[in-house]
Parts: structure tokens; C-alpha cells; sequence
């Protein structure tokens, strides 16, 4: 049976690396946490442009409403998913954020910071390499489309769940819906701190003092609808 306590010690890989460059490399078998990027570059929020710190604003209030979330999940999956009046009301109060506030942000920020941002990643070499460059906004981008896929998933089984007839398919069904909203709460967590720590600092580098006037009023404009 492989040792892979002993071979995270000894990875010949790693050994190579540190030998050949004298500098600690990441190892295969001691990845770095998703929470925990190899670089820090996070800025302070006070000195963001108003942009961006609009952005994590709205972030506080998705991370606050996560974990009431996370507590009505827990309860539901707790109690044999039974649905009662106050575990509706919570969940209809999630989804209704997620579907107008949610939706907004995300519109934010793939209309306004997004393209610019992108532009600037590959104009100073911060993409991947290959006939098709990548940068930190595709997963970004990727992410949003995944928070909106867990979180239809969830609301279907949902309101599948009761109309069932049998119901140890109605229980399981309900299993898959909170294992959506488990999932859908995790990514939420990365995406945000991903954005503040990875993404909004390249902003901060990279868009001018002029650029950001123009994206502040774009902002507004969203704000409206």
C-alpha cells in the first residue's frame, strides 16, 4: 500500500524542484488551499475605487445571507426534510436574492469590470498559454455560470420533491436539492474570495483613474433596474 503521509515528505518531484531552484515549489501531493492562493496581493478596502468596493458591499450581503442559508439547509436536512411554513419562507427568501440581486451583480460585473479587465490580463502577459489565452476572468465568468446551475438545480427538486407519490423518491429527491445547496454555498464562499483577493487587486493595478469615472456611472445605471 502506498505511504502518501511518507511520500508528501519524501515527493522526489518537489525535491527536484527546491534542489534546482533553491525556492519552495508546490507539490502535487500538498496542494495549496483554494482559501489560501500561493500570492497575497489583496488590497486594503479603503483604498479600492468606489467600484470595487461597491462590489464587495454587495458581497457582505451575499455572505450574511449565506449562512442563514447554510442554517435553514442544515435544519431541513436535520429534521427529514420536512418543509414547513418558516423553511419555505427562508428559502423563498434566498432564492428571491439570488434571482434579482444575484443576477444584477453578476451583471455588473461580466458587463462592466469583465471585458476591461480581461483586456489588460493579456495585454500584460497574466493569461494562460496556448492558442486560446485564458485569464482569472474566464473562471470567474465559469463560476457564475455554475452558482446559476446549482442553484436552478436546487429549485427544481425543490418543487419536485412534494408532488412525488412515492416517498422514499420524494426523500431522495430532497437529498439531491440540499446537496445542491450545499454545493451552491461552497462555490459562493471561493467565488467571493477569489474576486477580492486574486481578481479585484488586478483591477486595481491595471484600470486608470478615468476608466473607473465611466464604470462608477455604469454602475448606477444597473442600479436602476
Amino acid at each position: 500500500m502506498i505511504d502518501f503521509k511518507k511520500l508528501k515528505q519524501e515527493d522526489p518531484i518537489k525535491r527536484m524542484v527546491e534542489k534546482q531552484s533553491g525556492l519552495e515549489e508546490l507539490s502535487p501531493m500538498d496542494p495549496p488551499d483554494a482559501f489560501k492562493p500561493p500570492t497575497d496581493e489583496a488590497v486594503p478596502y479603503e483604498e479600492l475605487n468606489q467600484f470595487l468596493q461597491k462590489l464587495m458591499d454587495e458581497h457582505k450581503l451575499f455572505a450574511s445571507e449565506l449562512g442563514e442559508f447554510e442554517k435553514t439547509l442544515i435544519e431541513f436536512k436535520k429534521n427529514g426534510w420536512k418543509l414547513n411554513g418558516e423553511i419555505e419562507q427562508k428559502f423563498s427568501k434566498f432564492f428571491e436574492l439570488m434571482d434579482n440581486q444575484m443576477v444584477k451583480h453578476h451583471l455588473k460585473e461580466e458587463k462592466i469590470l469583465f471585458p476591461l479587465l480581461q483586456k489588460r490580463l493579456i495585454e500584460n502577459d497574466e493569461h494562460s498559454q496556448g492558442r486560446f489565452p485564458k485569464t482569472a476572468i474566464d473562471m470567474l465568468e465559469d463560476d457564475h455560470l455554475k452558482i446559476m446551475q446549482h442553484m436552478t438545480l436546487m429549485f427544481n427538486f425543490l418543487g419536485l420533491a412534494p408532488r412525488l407519490p412515492d416517498l422514499q423518491s420524494a426523500i431522495l429527491t430532497f437529498d439531491v436539492a440540499t446537496e445542491q445547496g450545499f454545493a451552491l454555498i461552497e462555490l459562493l464562499k471561493l467565488h467571493i474570495f477569489r474576486e477580492e483577493n486574486v481578481v479585484f487587486p488586478k483591477a486595481h493595478k491595471y484600470i486608470s483613474g478615468n476608466e473607473w469615472d465611466t464604470m462608477i456611472k455604469q454602475f448606477e445605471a444597473y442600479d436602476q433596474y
